[in-house]
């Protein structure tokens, strides 16, 4: 009998998959525990896990474990070196929720740029002359500039385009002649280009070069009117430089769905500011989106148990 570590539950349609199996059981942890799953994982043969950290302490107790199935995209929770050192596959629902994520970015972009949170505030109080401010402002036209183009980037810069924006995109990994034969501007330098977007969106795990991409230097480069969006990783915007533009100016507004740290802290300075919308890390997280995660984890999972793993959700191929 295989079995499957579910480190944090998800959906019950992909709880199904795993029940539909008389060869397979499982057992469902919190993951709040490093001690308990050091225990649990010494015996599984795959594991599924949400956000909860995996470090290497945890993967070493691994006597049988054939592949981590991550629900979602991201894995900067997990010690990749470590699974690798231990030829073991990290698997990832790489086509479960791009959409979601593509709708919540253009959602905050048109938030911020309709003043929704202001104007719907402003009704409540009685304040109708805030009409005549002339506040907001068209996407049609904009400057949009994409950092990463995956999955979610490529999905995000067709909902842009279907705007009318004006789509750039960095991505160091991805053929400037496939971005550009999609319709795109592909920029090899995108600090070059920052002073003409208005709009700086981001797309692309977070790493070590990735780690405060967006600084102070960053945001001063955009124009006054810019906005920024992050339905990526928090860390990717350095938060307190990001703050200060948005208290002093130097930019305009900002879409925020990941923190630095999660939760965040109940004085966050961001909270204090009405040039921002937040979100509690949901951007992928839609009724739907969270029932194709759920079944593409359970799917990669016993795909690990039965050694039929699909390469294209597997981040470190090199262990196949």
């Amino acid at each position: 009998m295989a079995k499957v570590l579910i480190i944090q539950p998800f959906h019950e349609d992909g709880m199904a998959l795993l029940e539909a199996r008389d060869d397979v059981d499982f057992e469902i942890v919190d993951g709040r525990s490093e001690a308990e799953l050091a225990e649990k994982i010494e015996d599984a043969d795959a594991a599924t896990i949400r956000t909860a950290p995996l470090p290497a302490s945890v993967i070493g107790k691994a006597k049988r474990l054939k592949v981590v199935s991550r629900h979602g995209v991201g894995y900067d929770n997990i010690d990749v070196a470590a699974l690798t050192e231990r030829g073991i596959p990290l698997a990832i629902a790489a086509d479960a929720n791009a959409t979601a994520v593509a709708e919540h970015t253009l959602f905050l972009m048109l938030a911020l740029a309709k003043q929704a949170l202001r104007h719907d505030r402003a009704v409540r109080e009685g304040n109708w002359e805030i009409r005549n401010r002339f506040e907001t402002v068209d996407l049609m036209g904009r400057r949009v500039l994409l950092l990463g183009y995956g999955r979610i980037g490529r999905e995000v810069a067709r909902r842009c385009a279907a705007f009318d924006m004006q789509v750039a995109v960095y991505d160091p990994y991805v053929q400037a002649n496939l971005i550009e034969a999609d319709g795109y501007r592909s920029v090899p330098d995108f600090a070059a280009v920052l002073a003409e977007t208005e709009i700086l969106t981001v797309h692309m795990p977070l790493a070590a070069e990735s780690r405060h991409l967006i600084g102070k230097a960053e945001l001063a480069a955009l124009p006054g009117h810019a906005l920024v969006i992050n339905c990526a990783r928090g860390g990717i915007f350095d938060e307190d430089a990001l703050h200060e533009a948005l208290t002093s100016g130097g930019i305009a507004g900002a879409g925020i769905d990941v923190f630095e740290q999660e939760p965040p802290p109940e004085n966050h300075p961001l909270f204090a500011l009405d040039n921002v919308i937040l979100s509690p890390h949901t951007a992928g997280m839609s009724r739907e989106a969270a029932i194709r995660m759920a079944i593409s984890t359970a799917r990669n999972a016993l795909a690990g148990i039965d050694g039929k793993h699909d390469p294209s959700m597997i981040v470190n191929r090199e262990v196949l």
